[in-house]
């Protein structure tokens, strides 16, 4: 697990420490992983204003990642007109993982938006 601060620099950092830790993966996996951690992270730094925390965890056959912000709300999956700048996000997570989710943290501050992939 590791903190990021709430800058703009961070998401390329999360994008980063996400490929580190993947190193061992297949490439096209890799780059999957990797591409939903930017979704999410840029999620935490537009629309939560806070730092995040990333955890990855892979156990062979699967891998897990959740990123948790401090801020208000649970994120919307949208559905953006084709002309729309933004709102693809979630949209993307929702393709390209086998699951994915939101928990409110405890004490109601806060969330994790998490999700999953099958590695082959």
């Amino acid at each position: 697990m590791r903190a990021f601060p709430p800058l703009v620099e961070s998401v390329g950092q999360a994008r980063v420490f996400a490929a580190e830790c993947t190193a061992d993966l297949d490439p096209n996996q890799r780059s999957a992983l990797v591409l939903l951690v930017s979704e999410l992270a840029t999620n935490c730094i537009k629309h939560s204003c806070s730092g995040f925390e990333l955890d990855i965890h892979v156990d062979g056959s699967k891998a897990r990642v959740s990123v948790t912000d401090d801020g208000p709300g649970a994120p919307v999956l949208r559905d953006p007109a084709p002309s729309d700048t933004s709102g693809r996000g979630l949209r993307v997570v929702q393709e390209l993982s086998d699951d994915w989710g939101v928990e409110a943290c405890r004490g109601g501050h806060g969330k994790t938006v998490w999700f999953s992939m099958s590695l082959p």
